[in-house]
């Protein structure tokens, strides 16, 4: 990095990288930080990285976003040593990691029918059914190792079941919080739906007792009254969430100092709708002195 970059550097307002797969969702996330006050600018080479933040000082001191994705491949290499080069001068640069799993990303590329852009020709072009999923399998597989070492820096948003108003809702809290200290995420989820790939612990609270068989509970969530009332006179839900909150309060510090950005505990039920959300209620509830504490709800945010 040049000596005029670094100097412009040390001064800059917020920097937001925005990456992640080929259909992960980063043109929905971009017009969201658009929305929400950033200067955007999306395909930057990684080259030109330093040189346009030492531009962004001179104009003065504003909170911009940058995608970067596997268009710029053979300008990858450059991105991760200008982060951490970045980070050492003091400057506020968070990465966001777009992932989703491959179910999803195939049938997002097959339902637009746009060319994958580590493949040439469009979908189905010039190759029968076959041999264009094949294709396109193998393009996915290739862009997950390129983006690896990247996405092991970045905060992770798994976004295979997320609607898009479901993004940009997200990514709205995360970039309201200070990126200075440990953000602590906590999120239900449903196991009938998959793990998200974007936790740190998963915690299983399905040998709880459900709400679900109760006919006039059912119909609720974890964040009614009644629901709420039923869980807490059962015994097994207090010593889980002691259980839970005890070996967080103990390992938080440790993460601290590791320098993580973000910890984000999933808690999964069956159906994502009583258990896992009245916990993450709680937790979110007894953590909130911890600093800056975000909770999700995947089911329910999608509804």
């Amino acid at each position: 990095m040049s000596t005029e970059a670094s100097q412009s550097a040390g001064d800059l307002g917020e920097v937001v990288l925005i990456t992640g797969m080929s259909g992960g969702g980063k043109s929905v996330v971009m017009h969201a930080l658009e929305d929400a006050g950033f200067f955007c600018v999306d395909n930057l080479p990684p080259e030109l990285l330093p040189h346009f933040l030492a531009l962004e000082k001179q104009r003065g001191e504003r909170r911009v976003a940058i995608g970067v994705d596997v268009r710029s491949e053979g300008s990858l290499p450059h991105v991760l040593p200008h982060l951490k080069q970045l980070r050492a001068q003091g400057v506020r640069v968070r990465s966001v990691f777009l992932d989703a799993n491959d179910e999803a990303l195939l049938r997002r590329f097959s339902e637009t029918r746009r060319p994958h852009p580590l493949r040439s020709g469009e979908l189905g072009a010039d190759q029968d059914g076959a041999d264009a999923h094949r294709a396109l399998v193998e393009a996915i597989a290739l862009e997950r190792e390129l983006l690896a070492g990247l996405r092991a820096e970045s905060t992770v948003i798994d976004t295979s079941l997320l609607r898009a108003a479901q993004l940009r809702a997200w990514v709205r809290d995360l970039v309201s919080v200070s990126g200075e200290s440990l953000t602590l995420v906590f999120e239900s989820f449903a196991f009938k739906h998959g793990v998200p790939s974007d936790a740190d612990f998963v915690f299983d609270v399905r040998v709880l007792p459900n709400p679900y068989y109760d006919r006039e509970l059912r119909p609720l969530t974890g964040r009614d009254a009644p629901v709420a009332d039923f869980l807490n006179a059962q015994p097994e839900v207090a010593l889980m969430l002691g259980q839970i909150s005890g070996f967080l309060r103990q390992w938080l510090p440790n993460f601290a100092a590791d320098q993580r950005s973000y910890l984000t505990v999933a808690i999964g039920c069956t159906g994502g709708q009583h258990r896992s959300v009245y916990l993450v209620e709680t937790l979110a509830r007894q953590f909130a002195s911890h600093g800056h504490v975000l909770k999700r709800h995947r089911e329910l945010d999608a509804r």
